[in-house]
Parts: C-alpha cells; structure tokens; sequence
C-alpha cells in the first residue's frame, strides 16, 4: 500500500508539473540594439501574446554581466503579465560605450531613453502619455542603477535593487580606508582599465599607488551614487542585502531604507543569507518576492502579499542528506535598522601595544573577497554553524574578551565600542573585529559573516591621542550561553590597504561593547516533513 502511495503521489505530482507548463503561455521575445546617444545598447523584449496593455519591468544585470543571464527571471515575469526590458549595459556584453559606474551621464541617461521606448510599445500600460506604469530590479550594479532610476526619472513607479551600494565611496572607501582587493576585482572584472571612464581609471591607478582615498576620489564615486539623489527617491521600494557581503554589507541598505522611508514612500528589508562573498542567494523566494511586489505596486493588487516588513534568513542546522546549511526565515512587523535596544556587554583588557609592520606584510586575514563561490555555501554563512577563516599576527593585534554570557544572546545590527588609539605615525589604521568565542582553550573563535570594520583615526599621533567610536560590522548571529565576545583591533587586512611603514599604535577600552539585538523579530518554526502526513495514511 505504501509503495503504491508512493507511485501515485509521484506520478501526481509529475502530471501536475507538466501541466502547468503545458498552461503556461508561450513568452515572445525580440532584440533591438538602440542608439542612446552616447553608445549602442544591446536589448531583449519578453511578452506574452494578447492586446491587453501590462506593466513594464526594466531588469537590469550585475556588473561583469550581461543581458543573457536574465533571460529566465525575464520569462518568468513575462509570464505573470509584465512587458521585460532587459539589456546589457554599456561596456558589457555586445552594449558599446565606456564603463562609467552607473554615470549619471551614461547608463542611468540609457535607462530613461528604455523608458521612453517602453512608453511606445502598445502592449505597455500607461500613466499619461509618454509615462509607462514601470518597475525597476537587479542585483549590484544593477540593483543601484534601480536605485539611480528612481531618483532621476520620476516615471519610475517602483524598484527592488538586491545586493547593492547606496553610496559607492563609503563601500570602497569606508573610514577613510581603502578596499584595495574589490577595487581591483572591480577593474579585472570589467576588461581592464582602459575599458572605463578616462577619469574613472585615473581615480583608480591614483588611489592604488596613494594606499588611500582622496577627496576628489571620494566626490567622483558619490555623484554616482544613489545617495546623490536620495531625496529624490519616493517610490515603494524592496530592499534585499546579502549577509555575506564585505563589498556592499548590510550597512549599505540601512542607510537606505533610512533615506527612502524618510521622503514618505514604503520600504521593506530583506536580508538574504547569500551576497558577493557566497552562500545562498536564495534565488527562487527572492524573485517570488519581488513579483509580489510588483503585483501590488505596478498591478495595484492589494491583495498581493508583498511579506514582512523586515525578514532575516538564519541558518538551523546542516541537512545530513547533503551537507547544505539549513535556512530559515525570521520576520518583524518593522525594520529595527542597526542600533535597536542595545545590550552592554563588558569587555576587559589592559592598554595594548600593536605593531603595523613595513609593507603591512603578513596581512590579517578576514575574508577571501570575492572567492567565497555562489553556492550554498560560503565562508560567511558557514560562520553562523561555527566554521570560518580568520586570522591574525602574533603583535599586530589587540584583543578584549567578555566573561562568558549567562544567556543566549542574538545580535542583529552594528555592535559599537569606543576606544582610546595613539600612534607613533601622523594616523593610524586598525580593523575591527568581534569574534564569538566558544568555551574551553581549544575552540576555534568565529568570526560572523567573515566581516571586519576599517578605521582611520587621524592625528592619533599628536595629543596622546584620540577617542573614536568604532562601529563594527552589521550580523544577525547568535552568540550561545557560555560563549564569549572577543573584540579585535588589527592593524592590517587581506583585503584593505594599510600604511606600509612601520608604526606602532596603543589602543586601550572606553566603554563597554554595544552589542544591538531585535527582540521582535522572531523565527519562524520548522514545518514538518511531508512524510509526517501521507505516510500514517498510505500506511
């Protein structure tokens, strides 16, 4: 009887797979290469036949990508009755033009003209004349062309950028410090120097001989950034940040949610388990909910459940079938951004000497930026089951440890501490680190989500010194009863560009570490197999 069970259930569930395919209706596409003005730009049209005028979505590519890693996603909502633009931006796939980092100028002038030829097509609901009914979604460069989108060309009805940047200097150059090992896969990536901007692959070759940022560097980055325009942004908007990202980490959609929600307009956050370092992108439950997005706000479908207003993917465990992390959804009725009720954990140790050596050789390592794969795995969702790769030097490090916790404690936000650096050099540059350590000597200490904070601190050398505040890095981990906090400051990083003359800095506490949590968000049960139901009743 069970085996018998088995077959029919089997075979249903093939039928019914088959024939939702079979009712599916045949999706149209059509390529045009369209003149902008400033290059030729490669694109594909999705729909499905019928007179009746839809929506529009403009889907937008990653950087280093093209229009033809869209295609699925762009069939998919074509099939849910929207008109999909895609194209490949200019310098990518068969797209001419120059690189320009979403120029005002150049690829974000090149959207409001697909815009316009959307405007024009008869399958295209209207607004008013010229104003097609349209959304805008993509992932890291493009998720912040969305962004740019809304902010420069108000026919923009509604966006879901995932994984991206609000303001690109503060992602490449955070405190003052430079992110030398993206900028550079940033270059590679994109076909070398020559393929950007003359000004662009300036500002690149000058940073990367000064170790540093400059102001005009700083400048150049923002104006392209959708922080420029953040004021200018007001339409409902889904944002979608990776956990396990040290390009573009969650901080980065924070302060644009921050921004967005201030001009009046509906945002919800999502923070996936996967980003640019690896793990799951969580591909499938991420386009479901940016249909539902766009159902409600492009359809007007009030009915369309467009989720939480804020959702976190945590990881319950490995699956013993395959050895993939576990991902499970907690949720919140509001966004409790990076700071809320706030927990003090006590931190001792004695004022600490820490070397920077000549050419900030051995680097600390963090993170493998970039390299963590796009699988189900990655170092920094690993982080969460206890396994990751950090490590630091012997004398270029300080180190303050909590006494162990007498409860379970889940960070979600930006743990801040404040203390005293004096160097012996004009600044200095350290990068922190809070790992949870487990109990007993010979635990491995883990580092969450493989995320380190750079800092600055100028004119630690003079005065005995300065007070900074330093905010770390954004998690959402559970630390467990009897575990401990262990805050690091080292004076290099695999992925950052330190000073390369030797110094020697004195870091001491001066204050407690600020460890923020969220209470209200809560997640959600494991449901139960399905073998729990139809197995007592084949049986």
């Amino acid at each position: 009887a069970t085996a018998a069970a088995v077959v029919v259930l089997a075979g249903a569930g093939t039928w019914t797979a088959a024939a939702a395919s079979d009712d599916a209706p045949p999706v149209q596409r059509r390529d045009t290469v369209m003149d902008t003005g400033g290059a030729r730009i490669d694109t594909s049209y999705f729909t499905t036949p019928g007179s009746e005028r839809r929506p529009a979505v403009l889907l937008a590519h990653g950087f280093g990508g093209s229009k033809d890693e869209l295609r699925a996603q762009a069939e998919g909502l074509a099939r849910d009755g929207y008109a999909v633009l895609t194209w490949s931006a200019r310098g990518f796939g068969r797209s001419t033009g120059k690189i320009g980092l979403n120029d005002p100028k150049g690829e974000v002038a090149d959207a409001s003209k697909l815009i316009d030829w959307l405007a024009k097509r008869p399958e295209v609901q209207l607004d008013k004349k010229g104003d097609p009914r349209v959304g805008v979604t993509g992932a890291s460069y493009g998720g912040a062309v969305s962004l740019l989108a809304a902010g420069y060309d108000d026919r923009v009805d509604a966006i879901a950028p995932q994984i991206t940047y609000w303001n690109l200097a503060d992602a490449l150059f955070p405190q003052g410090v430079y992110k030398k090992l993206w900028a550079g896969l940033f270059i590679n990536t994109g076909g070398g120097c020559d393929r950007f901007e003359p000004q662009l692959c300036r500002m690149y070759e000058r940073v990367a001989e000064a170790g540093k940022p400059d102001a005009a560097a700083r400048a150049l980055l923002e104006e392209r950034s959708p922080v420029a325009v953040g004021k200018r942004i007001k339409v409902p908007t889904l944002l979608m940040q990776g956990q396990t990202d040290s390009l573009f980490p969650l901080g980065q959609a924070d302060a644009a949610a921050k921004a967005i929600r201030a001009n009046g307009a509906p945002v919800d956050v999502d923070w996936i388990a996967g980003g640019h370092d690896g793990g799951d992108r969580e591909t499938g439950r991420v386009e479901a909910r940016v249909d539902s997005w766009f159902d409600r706000y492009l359809k007007d479908d009030k009915g369309a459940d467009t989720g939480p207003a804020f959702r976190v993917t945590r990881t319950g465990g490995i699956d013993s079938t395959d050895g993939a992390a576990q991902l499970r959804g907690a949720s919140g009725d509001t966004y409790p951004g990076l700071e809320n009720d706030p927990r003090r954990v006590p931190l001792t140790g004695r004022e600490q000497r820490v070397t920077s050596p000549a050419g900030a050789s051995p680097p600390a390592i963090s993170n493998l930026p970039g390299l963590g794969g796009g699988g189900g795995g990655g170092l920094g969702q690993l982080s969460s089951l206890g396994v990751g790769l950090s490590l630091d030097f012997p004398g270029q490090f300080a180190r303050f440890d909590s006494a162990p916790l007498r409860d379970d404690l889940r960070v979600t936000g930006s743990p801040k501490v404040t203390v005293h650096v004096a160097s012996d050099s004009d600044d200095a540059v350290l990068f922190g680190k809070v790992y949870d350590v487990g109990p007993g000597g010979g635990s491995q200490p883990v580092l969450p989500s493989q995320l380190a904070a750079p800092m600055r601190v100028v004119g630690s050398g003079a005065g005995g010194g300065k007070d900074v505040t330093l905010t770390l890095p954004a998690i959402d981990h559970e630390v467990q009863k009897g575990h401990r906090l262990r805050l690091v400051l080292s004076s290099t990083d695999l992925g950052y560009a330190s000073p390369t003359h030797p110094a020697t800095y004195t870091v001491s506490l001066k204050s407690d570490l600020s460890v923020p949590t969220a209470p209200a968000v809560r997640t959600a049960a494991s449901p139960l197999p399905a073998w729990v139901w139809w197995l007592p009743l084949a049986g």
